[in-house]
Order: C-alpha cells, then structure tokens, then sequence
C-alpha cells in the first residue's frame, strides 16, 4: 500500500528538471543559445574549425603566443622534469618551485611588491573581492564590469552600488554620497575593469585612481584584456596610465589572453598577498597549476621582455583593421584596442552574419544577450599579431561581401 501511494504520488508530479529544457528551448527560440564549435589543433592564424581551415579572428591570443616555441618547449621540460600534476592544492603539497618562480618573474614584470597566481582568473575576482570588503564596506563597481566581478561582489557581505560606465564624474557623484552615509563605512572599495572585453574601451583608471586617492577608497582593477596590450611592453593599464602602485592597490589579471596559457593572478603590496593567500578560498581549496602550465607562463614573460616585435605588429594590426571596418561603414563603438566589435543590433543578424564569414573562410563568433545588452549583439574581433597584412585583408574584404549581402553596411554586393 505504501509503495503504491509513492508511485501515484511521483507520477502525478511535474518533472523538477522539465524547467532546464524549457528554458534552454526558449534561447533558441530567441536565438540567444551557444552553439559550440570545435578547434581542431592550436590556436594560430588560421586553424581547422569543426573541419573547416578558417581564419581566426575570436581568440583572446592577442600576441601569437599559445603556439610560440618558446612556451611549448617550456611546457615539455617541465612535464620531463616535474611530472603531469601538483599532486594537491598549493598550501599543502603542491606549492612547486615553478609557481613561486612564475610569481616572483611576475611582480618583477608588473613592477609591483609581489604576485599571486590563481588557478583563473575568475577565481581570483569571486575569491579576492569577498575577503577585500565585508559588513559595513561599500563596493562601488562600473556598471559594465566583467562577470566574475559581478559575482565575487555578490559574495561579499558588503554594500554595493554601481556607477555609469566609465564615468568618472558619476565616480565623484557616488564617493560624495558614500561620505555622508550614516553610519560611516568602514572601506571602500572601487572596481573596474581595465579594458572591457565586449566593447575594447579602456576605463579612465588615471582619474579613477585620483578619486580613490582623495576619498581614501581602495582601487581593483581587472586588466585581463589590458596586459601583453597595453602599457610599456604590454605590462598592461597600471603601466599604460603611468600609476604608482599607491595609486591602485590591486592589479588582477590572466595568463589565458596575451600570455597565451591560462591562470589568474593579482599584483600588488606584499601586504595584499599576504593577506589574499590566507584568506582566499579559491586559492587555498582549489589544485595548483600543472608544472608544464607554470613553466609556459615563465616563458610567455620571457618573450613579452626579450620580444617587444609582438605588442608593435599587434597594434599595427589593430589599427589597419580598424580604419578599413571603419571607411566601410561598419559600427565598431568606442574600441580604443584590438578587441574591435562589429554591432549589428539584433541576435539573428549578428548570428547571420556570423555563419557566412564562417562560410566564407573567417571565424569570428556572435556576442549576444546577456553578454550584451538585447539590441548591442554584435560580431566581437580581436586582433593578433600573428595576422599578416594578406590575412587582414581576406578577413576585411569577407566583412565588405556579407556586411553588403545582409545590409549591414550600404552599397551593391561584390560578385
């Protein structure tokens, strides 16, 4: 009898998960689904996409360097010298004397009193932010702000606001405010990314960093689209605005962009490292890196000090591939770096548009919402200095055929 009253019971209830494929269902219908493609062999110039030999020109491999010799050697030794894996988390057992190479080579790189690694570099921004300000602090954070620090502001106990993007009068507006709350705050802590990935506009960190400096605000800011891109060979916005390390407390970055491996790390005081690597949980509870992972990041330093010809060709890049979006009539935004957005407005169209590059050779994928905002979907491209001045031109002239054939940009299409 009671076996029975369970299953009519378990029968007559709605599925718990029914609401995943409901959900999911409704980003297709809105065309606001991923679709993932699969790279066939490294990240170059041109690379074999589910089959197809493509032009790349999505990737966050600003400078060339995940298929530079120099770190693939690297990777290999240290797997010869040091095994596949740590063998545990880094306050236990799996503190390597790679990583506190790499953090060492790093703080001297960032000119800053010290570094720490990070498994990602979202593992930095959701495990740092929580600890840097708690009940009774304030986090004021640019509206455009990365996800990751979304979510590690989220996890902190502490108040938080928002000011408009990149405005640092709005800034002023909301540190005026913060003053006069009553009681006072204890902290507070000011958030931004140093360039932002969807838009490639560059925070105003000289005047934000001033504003810190007269309200007595701690400044965090993430440059994981800045380093090996902006600043004195690629050491990224702290170095590019010429800033004094009392000016901005925290630099956070990645070594899965332009350094061209993957991992989070933040630079700073020795204080704040200290303190980041007792009291951060992402750090303390997740497995070290693998010997071959530290050992490329080395050598992507390496190449960044001994190899400045990767940042120039970048930028001469960046602006050739610019200019010739621009003359044809496309929207590339407030771009300021070589991540340059092609904004078609609506997801059907930027998907479109994305499907006949791919067509035509060239691969540079859709960015919709939530990414963007629901009428800012758009083509994202991100230069690299690998590209040659043909492969530029190939990818210029598939943009002028399919930005015509769709309407995008005006004029007859090319035969």
């Amino acid at each position: 009898m009671y076996t029975g009253s369970c299953m009519y019971l378990a029968s007559t209830m709605r599925n718990p998960t029914l609401f995943l494929k409901e959900e999911y269902d409704q980003l297709v219908r809105q065309e606001l689904d991923w679709k993932l493609r699969i790279l066939q062999g490294p990240s170059a110039p041109w690379c074999i996409v589910d089959g197809k030999k493509v032009l790349m020109l999505c990737s966050n491999n600003y400078l060339g360097l995940s298929n530079h010799p120099k770190l693939k050697e690297a990777a290999v030794e240290a797997i010869r010298t040091h095994g596949a894996g740590s063998g545990s988390v880094r306050p236990i057992a799996g503190n390597m004397d790679l990583h506190m190479e790499l953090e060492k080579r790093l703080a001297k790189f960032k000119e800053a009193g010290a570094s720490l690694v990070y498994q990602t570099g979202f593992a930095a921004n959701s495990g740092l932010i929580p600890q840097l300000a708690g009940k009774g602090d304030l986090i004021i954070s640019d509206e455009l702000n990365h996800g990751s620090i979304i979510d590690g502001t989220r996890l902190s106990h502490a108040e938080r606001t928002v000011y408009k993007h990149a405005d640092a009068s709005d800034l002023r507006r909301v540190l005026d405010e913060a003053e006069k709350a009553s009681p006072s705050y204890n902290k507070i802590l000011i958030i931004t990314d140093g360039v932002f990935s969807m838009d490639g506009d560059i925070a105003p960190l000289d005047e934000i960093a001033e504003l810190g400096a007269e309200h007595g605000a701690m400044v965090y800011v993430d440059d994981a689209h800045g380093e090996g891109v902006l600043g004195e060979g690629g050491r990224g916005i702290v170095s590019h605005f010429k800033l004094g390390r009392d000016k901005v407390q925290v630099e956070m970055g990645t070594f899965s962009k332009a350094f061209g491996v993957v991992g989070g790390h933040v630079s700073g005081s020795s204080d704040l490292i200290n303190f980041a690597y007792n009291k951060s949980r992402t750090w303390l509870l997740s497995g070290s890196h693998p010997p071959a992972v530290a050992a490329a990041c080395i050598a992507a330093i390496d190449v960044l000090e001994k190899e400045p010809e990767h940042v120039q060709r970048l930028w001469e890049n960046t602006r050739y591939f610019k200019k010739a979006l621009e003359d044809l009539g496309f929207n590339i935004g407030n771009s300021k770096t070589p991540i340059t957005p092609v904004i078609v407005g609506d997801s059907g169209t930027a998907k479109k548009l994305s499907a006949r590059l791919f067509d035509e050779g060239i691969f540079a994928l859709p960015i919709v919402f939530p990414m963007v905002a629901k009428d800012k979907a758009r083509i994202r491209t991100i230069m690299n200095a690998a590209l040659t001045k043909e492969d530029l031109d190939f990818a210029i002239r598939g943009f002028e055929k399919i930005g015509r054939e769709l309407q995008i940009i005006s004029g007859a299409v090319t035969a």
